[in-house]
């Protein structure tokens, strides 16, 4: 019997793994619903919408093309003051992490490296959207938004099946239409743009809400009425993910709602309308449950996206757990102490610290200490080599790991992201390749039972 539970299990996980691979390996279209963060979350929580599309590639960020075998496509989306163009189109992992090579996202990062990262990349690719001051300095604007939107934010995937023939004539309509920004915020915003692009190869299968949204195009409401398109077509192979946001010293997004939604929880907007006029407060609760403006849950049953282009089932409880034990006996630190706590140490050493590239074009920090300058590795495949002293790249592995461990929704890495890390510290804390495991796992059944379309369909 043990050995057919084992096979069971395997097989479970090809099942899971190998139809994973397939939702981002064919031609698809799929929406990015994006967490609002800083300011303008504050006072809206509707965040952005873009649009990948894997078969779409980026010739410029203003031209595109088909991609060639191996390419992973483009993400293309509207903003607002962008030098004046109305689209433009970033590589999927530059448009993510800022960086062009999936082997140099950084493990962890801070406000200045992200800021680093961005013009690194602007300098070399995006001047032709965003030049250079006249004394060569940084141009300010909303530039910012088209690279290492990872860092700020949580996304949700939303991607449907297209086909290659679908993929042309797209590429031919918008190489052809004038690229010129219009941009409103009321109607033709990102999410706007967003709906134009799904509907383009699946005409009519989003469309805005006069109730939920008073008329205005969101994010949200382009996910859920993507989520109900598919399952109007069952044939149409449809899957969600999550991109969790790159663990560092930023503060976290937060969650995505509609515009009645956002009015309703929000006490700054709630509380005053209940005072000052109850029944107006009524009918926004009224709208809020009759058109289920709030059901939708980005979340649910999502596979987690990594780097390499894999979608994975997320860490589960009990391995949750069982690796926050052991990384408490392998650091010699009290079981659940605060993250927060935890974490501040390495930030403390991230505010001293100036971002650089190494000779291979990787992410690191120099850091100095006393007279010497020690470069400390910030990705998987530099981290191990830099020169700076172990303690140091322990933290940050240690600072990282906490992260990814700590409980809530949505998840924040995938079994396959926590292991690489927990091998990573293992070795920065010069163990031998022999005694570089992970720890006991405890729910692999309830990790892999997903069916084998991902449990996607609501």
């Amino acid at each position: 019997m043990p050995g057919l539970e084992r096979m069971r299990r395997a097989l479970c996980t090809l099942a899971v793994l190998g139809w994973a691979c397939v939702g981002l390996s064919h031609a698809s279209a799929t929406l990015l619903l994006e967490e609002p963060y800083g300011k303008l979350g504050f006072f809206t929580a509707t965040g952005h919408a873009a649009v990948y599309l894997s078969g779409v590639c980026a010739e410029t960020p203003l031209r595109l093309r088909p991609c060639a075998p191996g390419e992973l496509g483009a993400v293309i989306s509207r903003y607002d003051g962008v030098g004046g163009y109305d689209w433009v189109a970033i590589p999927l992992i530059p448009y993510l992490y800022a960086v062009e090579n999936s082997d140099d996202i950084p493990l962890f990062v801070d406000p200045k490296m992200v800021q680093f990262l961005r013009d690194q990349y602007r300098r070399k690719h995006l001047k032709m959207v965003a030049p250079d001051r006249d004394d060569g300095s940084t141009p300010g604007g909303n530039w910012y938004e088209l690279v290492g939107s990872a860092y700020d934010r949580t996304a949700y995937g939303f991607e449907i099946e297209t086909t290659r023939e679908q993929d042309q004539a797209f590429i031919e309509a918008y190489n052809l239409r004038p690229n010129v920004s219009h941009f409103h915020t009321v109607y033709r915003n990102c999410a706007d743009f967003a709906k134009d692009v799904i509907n383009f190869y699946y005409p009519k299968a989003l469309h805005r809400s006069a109730v939920a949204d008073v008329g205005i195009t969101t994010p949200k409401q382009m996910a859920k009425m993507l989520i109900k398109f598919s399952n109007r077509h069952p044939a149409l192979q449809f899957s969600r993910f999550v991109i969790p946001q790159v663990q560092g010293s930023a503060a976290r997004s937060t969650p995505v709602h509609g515009v009645v939604e956002s009015f309703l929880k929000s006490k700054k907007y709630i509380v005053p309308s209940a005072i000052v006029s109850p029944i107006f407060a009524g009918c926004v609760v009224a709208v809020y449950v009759g058109t289920g403006a709030g059901r939708v849950n980005p979340a649910q049953e999502a596979l987690v996206y990594s780097a390499s282009g894999d979608l994975e089932a997320p860490i589960g409880a009990e391995d949750r757990r069982s690796y926050q034990l052991e990384l408490s006996h392998l650091t010699a630190e009290p079981a659940f102490e605060s993250n927060a706590a935890r974490a501040e140490k390495w930030h403390r050493l991230l505010r001293n610290a100036s971002p650089d590239l190494d000779a291979q074009g990787r992410p690191v920090l120099r850091i100095r200490s006393g007279d010497e300058v020690l470069r400390v590795g910030l990705s998987a495949s530099n981290i191990l080599s830099g020169d700076a002293p172990e303690p140091l790249t322990q933290e940050l592995l240690e600072a990282r790991l906490r992260s990814e461990l700590r409980r809530g929704n949505p998840p924040k890495a995938s079994e396959s992201d926590v292991e690489r890390d927990w091998t990573m510290l293992q070795k920065a804390m010069n163990r031998t390749d022999a005694e570089v495991t992970a720890p006991p796992r405890r729910s692999e059944e309830a990790s892999f039972s997903r069916p084998a379309h991902g449990g996607n369909r609501p």
